[in-house]
């Protein structure tokens, strides 16, 4: 095995410089999602009482809503209720902590490939075994980055769902004696950046190893010249200048 040698030339090639985007887009993507938290809020009004209160829900990775109960302010009687014994309404761990797993084996991939287009460049263009094994680790890799980010975007959706103005509805107490508004909700714009940020990279990620695996490996007859064609003196030559063998009398 040849010794370590750093190499940046692959950088400005696609094999390498989509390796680095693929890199950054795994880090956004599992320290948004799995680092997000998250509330939703409602006002409650009680029948003997005008003022308002605020119950909430707070909630986060991986995102088990039916786990998450609502809670009014400390000390706080809200209308007689017991809060705690209702929650949001949903499980979405799955989707979510596939994501983010998968997340952080492109991250490790990543790193492991851009060490060997770096620092073993030679060693990886000069042996077909290494550039289609690494071709087709990028093939499945890809088609479960999009697998998992189809997953989590529909989990996305049903989340925003969940606890948005529809959780109202959902509420026994709401539907009874106790009128609710729907307060507020933290927003995931930065959920909604990082999926669209996976499936441009997730489609990146095959396009880029699949152009730096066509130039990879050489063709045997790269950079070899075909010496001509020797011709003895006094040899004859056909009429298309190819030399034509003795015949003995």
């Amino acid at each position: 095995m040849s010794s370590f040698q750093l190499n940046l030339s692959p950088l400005k090639e696609p094999l390498g410089f989509i390796k680095v985007l693929e890199w950054i887009a795994s880090i956004f993507a599992f320290a948004t999602c799995g680092g997000f938290k998250g509330k939703t809020e409602i006002q409650v009004s009680c029948p003997k009482t005008p003022e308002n209160r605020t119950i909430t829900a707070a909630f986060g990775y991986p995102f088990r809503l039916n786990q998450v109960a609502f809670q009014a302010p400390p000390g706080v009687n809200v209308c007689d209720v017991e809060w705690r014994d209702h929650v949001l309404i949903g499980d979405y761990s799955s989707s979510a902590q596939f994501y983010v797993t998968f997340a952080v084996f492109v991250f490790l991939y990543c790193m492991a490939a851009l060490l060997l287009y770096l620092g073993y460049t030679s060693l990886y263009r000069d042996s077909r075994k290494l550039t289609m094994t690494d071709f087709v680790i990028t093939l499945v890799a890809t088609f479960l980055w999009l697998v998992s980010t189809s997953a989590w975007a529909k989990a996305l959706t049903d989340i925003k769902i969940a606890t948005g103005p529809n959780i109202v509805r959902e509420l026994g107490p709401c539907n009874q004696r106790v009128t609710c508004h729907f307060g507020s909700v933290t927003s995931m714009g930065s959920l909604n950046v990082s999926v669209l940020l996976e499936w441009g990279a997730g489609g990146g990620l095959k396009r880029g190893n699949r152009e730096g695996s066509t130039k990879a490996v050489p063709s045997p007859s790269d950079g070899r010249e075909q010496s001509p064609q020797r011709r003895r003196p006094g040899a004859p030559r056909s009429s298309t200048g190819a030399l034509q063998p003795k015949h003995k009398l």
